[in-house]
Parts: C-alpha cells; structure tokens; sequence
C-alpha cells in the first residue's frame, strides 16, 4: 500500500473529512441565512422608499391636480444618483415627464407593483437596469410609475454569492490539509508503535513504545503497555528462573531418590530393611511434591489464578487459628507462642492462601528462630489499620541481614545459615506471591533481634460473620466454637 493510501485510510483523516463535512454545512448554513436577511433588508428599505415617494406624490397630486404633479415628478426625475426612477404619460403613452426612456411593452397597461428592467433617460445602453416598481392609472387616463433600481441588491447578492463560494472552497482546502497533517502525525506514532512491536514479537522483550510526555490518549496507551511489557518481561524471567532453579534443585533429591532405591535393591535382606528403604523413598518423594505444590501454588497467586475464590475473610481469626495449630510445635521445641488478634478485621481475599501464608511465616519462626541462644518467643499478630489488615510474625532469633531481605523473598533462594536445614526456599515466595494477588505486599524488618515478617493486605471494610463452609476440617479452641483448620504448611521453607 502506498503512503498516500495509508494516509487517506487512517481513521484521523476519516473523522477529519467527518468533522470537515459538519462545519462546511454549518457554514454554508449561516452563510446562505445571511445572504437571505440581506436581501430581504435591502427589498424592505426599497419597499419603504417606494412608499415614501409615492404618498409624497400623492400629497402634491391632491394639492396641485395634474400640473402640480408632472412638475413635481421633473423636478425629482432631475436629481442625479438617488436611484429612484418616475414616469408620468398620457392616456396614449405620451411621456409628460420622468427619467426613464425605455419600458416592455404593455408595462403601463395596468396597475400594480411588478419587477422589470429600463433605461435611463439620455443613457445609450444596450443592457437595461433591473427595478422595481409601482404603476397607478390616474384619472383621465394618465398613467404614474414609481419605482427603484434595484441594481444594488444584485450587485450586493453577487458580492455575498461571491463570497459563500469562496469560503466553502477555504474551507475545504483547509480541512483538508489539517486532515492531512493530523493524520501524518498519528500515522507516524502508530508506525513508531508499530515497528516497536514487531521487534518485540520477533523476540526483543526489552522494547518499549516511545512517550512524548504530552499526556495524550496514545501516552497513555504506551504507557499501560509498556507496564503490560514489562510485567509480560518480569513472568519470563522468573519463568526461565523457575525452570533452572527447579532442574538445579530438584536434581539432588531426584538422585537421592534414585540412590536410596538402588540401594534398597541391592542392600535390603528382611522385611525391616525393605520397609525402612520404602519409607526413606517416600520421604523424598514427599518433600519433592511438596516443593512441586508450592510452586503450583505460586503460579496459581502470580497469575491471579485464585481471583476468582476471593471472598470476605477475618484474617484475625485465621492468626488465631494458625496460632492454635501450631501451639503443640511451639511447646515441643521450648518455645512461647504468643498471639495478638484480639477483634475481627475483615479483608477481601483467598482464606486458603492467606492461612498458608501465616502458617509458613510461624512454622519459619520456629524452624529457625527457636533453640539455644535465641529468645524462644514468636509472635503472631493481626492488627486493624484503617485502610489495611496487617499481619505480623516476629521472632527473637538471628534474623536476615538487610542486604538479604529482597534475595530471601526470590524462589529457591536459602541463605548460609539455613542450607543445612531441610527446605526448598519457596515460602518466603509464596507469601510474596499472595501479597501481590490480593493488592498487598510482604515486608521483612529487623526485630531488634530477630527478624520481623508484616503481610498488609487492604481491608473490605466490613468484619465476616462466622460459619461452616462444606468441606473443610475444624478445629476447636479450649472453650470456644469450632474453627476451620488452616491448609498445613510447607516445612522449612
């Protein structure tokens, strides 16, 4: 297609001839009313003229009779450039006095106002004036014309006729070239839009459509697809993250896996081997498709898979659930767990994924912030802010150093302290995962000791009603009605 073609085709020069077609009419409209009330005042003030001559002439015509009258009518016949025009004759045509020296035949024969051209008197011209006039038959069969040239008015009408012409024609080739030139500047943004986006489907991810900084509609559309690309960049790295991080991890405990198998085959005698090698087996295969669980549930949160399940949920009641859960684990290992949620405090979210979350925060508190030298306190909280629920787990022990904070929220990712441990490096990210998909974020802070772990999701503004829902198990507070149990956690991760 050839550039003129792309031009004429854009939708900019469509609704550029659009616009062009409205205002010509319009114009042509008003000019044409204009032409019209011009005339019609000229044909008034004729009329009015016309009117004055005549009753001026019949005053002097009852005063006077026929003499006083053709007297009068020479005198004024005599006056030069006032554009009135006067005709006095006999019965037989016979001029007795005016200006006018030429008239249609039968002009004179009866009364009445009509429109015709003549000639002045003592003017040789082949092309007669237009005017209009007025035509009484007098007593004794005299006959009075009295009129005005009207070459004015048409001189006027062609003036403005004139004039209409050429402002359509303006207008018209004004529109155009503003259509033209408006649509060569959207045209060029959308090629410039267009060539970005090929070299990104042709795999340059890194491209991005150009902003001017006008503020306009296509600003704004570079705009929110620059933060889609951006977005779409982000899930491709962590895609090709994942999948390193998932055929670096999950080779060890697939080769353990086999090893511990081969080994069953080649080692085990009785049953009590038999059965302490299967057991082994399916310890790995426990923990690899716990790994594999939270990386479903990762993708299911980042790409707002659960949106659709989100529904009013008390998040202080679900700290205290979790807290309750984990209470024997905590007295197990020497530790206090204390819970501060004291009120309800309703947000709009996924009660699975949220519990998830807190239960992965405590259980990361008690893997590693419990033992010798460390404070052996952990605290659970849900405090109410006015527009957000934040929920908090804090410990006492070594904590995360500042610069590690951001790395530890990544997949896969355990520091130097906690490689020794079992764990896969997910629940950090996970919790992460589900602060995004419910508009909130996960923020990790130093506890002054130990390390501080604040989940703010936004409030709905309105506390849930307790109730059963179908299909999940309870559990029952001392003294207090039963509660759903949380979805148990991933260990240390």
């Amino acid at each position: 297609m050839t550039a003129l073609g792309k031009l004429l085709r854009t939708t900019a020069f469509k609704l550029a001839l659009a616009y062009l077609a409205v205002f010509a009419t319009l114009s042509m409209v008003v000019l044409t009313y204009v032409s019209w009330h011009a005339n019609a005042l000229i044909a008034g003030q004729l009329n009015a003229t016309v009117n004055a001559e005549i009753t001026g002439l019949a005053e002097q015509y009852r005063q006077g009779g026929i003499r006083k009258l053709v007297a009068v009518v020479d005198e004024r016949s005599n006056r030069a450039g006032n554009g009135s025009i006067y005709l006095l004759t006999t019965f037989s045509g016979d001029t007795l006095a005016g200006n006018v020296s030429g008239l249609p035949g039968a002009s004179l024969a009866e009364a009445g106002e009509r429109e015709l051209p003549y000639q002045r008197v003592g003017e040789d011209q082949t092309a007669p004036y237009p005017a209009v006039v007025r035509v009484f038959v007098l007593p004794g069969g005299y006959r009075l014309l009295v009129g005005r040239d009207t070459e004015e008015r048409e001189r006027l009408a062609g003036v403005i006729a004139n004039a209409v012409q050429w402002s359509l024609a303006l207008v018209v080739v004004l529109g155009l070239a503003g259509g033209v030139f408006v649509a060569r500047r959207v045209l060029k943004r959308l090629d410039a839009m267009t060539e970005t986006s090929r070299s990104i489907m042709a795999g340059d991810l890194s491209g991005r459509l150009a902003v001017t900084g006008s503020g306009d509609e296509f600003d704004r559309l570079a705009e929110a697809v620059n933060a889609m690309l951006e977005r779409i960049n982000e899930l491709m790295a962590g895609l090709k993250e994942v999948s390193d991080n998932i055929a670096h991890d999950l080779k060890t405990p697939l080769t353990r896996l086999r090893n511990r198998a081969e080994a069953a085959l080649r080692d085990a005698r009785t049953d009590e081997d038999w059965q302490t090698s299967t057991e082994q087996i399916i310890a790995e295969a426990d923990g690899m498709i716990r790994i594999f669980n939270a990386l479903l549930l990762i993708a299911r949160a980042e790409s707002g898979g659960a949106r659709g399940q989100l529904a009013e949920v008390d998040v202080a009641d679900v700290v205290r659930e979790v807290a309750e859960l984990y209470e024997p684990l905590a007295e197990e290992r020497g530790a206090t767990l204390k819970v501060e949620a004291p009120v309800s405090i309703g947000v709009t979210g996924n009660r699975e994924l949220i519990g998830q979350v807190v239960a992965n925060l405590v259980e990361n508190a008690l893997n590693y912030a419990t033992g010798e030298g460390t404070g052996n306190e952990v605290t659970v909280s849900a405090i109410a802010q006015p527009t957000a629920a934040v929920l908090t787990v804090a410990d006492r022990g070594p904590g995360i150093p500042e610069a590690d904070r951001a790395r530890a929220m990544e997949r896969f990712v355990r520091l130097a302290p906690s490689r020794s441990r079992p764990g896969s490096g997910l629940g950090l990210a996970l919790a992460s995962a589900v602060a995004r998909l419910h508009g909130g974020e996960l923020a990790l802070s130093d506890n002054a000791p130990g390390l501080r772990a604040e989940l703010t999701l936004p409030r709905s503004g309105a506390p849930v009603s307790g109730g059963f829902e179908p299909g999940r198990s309870y559990v029952r507070a001392q003294g207090g009605e039963p509660r759903p149990a949380p979805a148990p956690a991933l260990p240390g991760t």
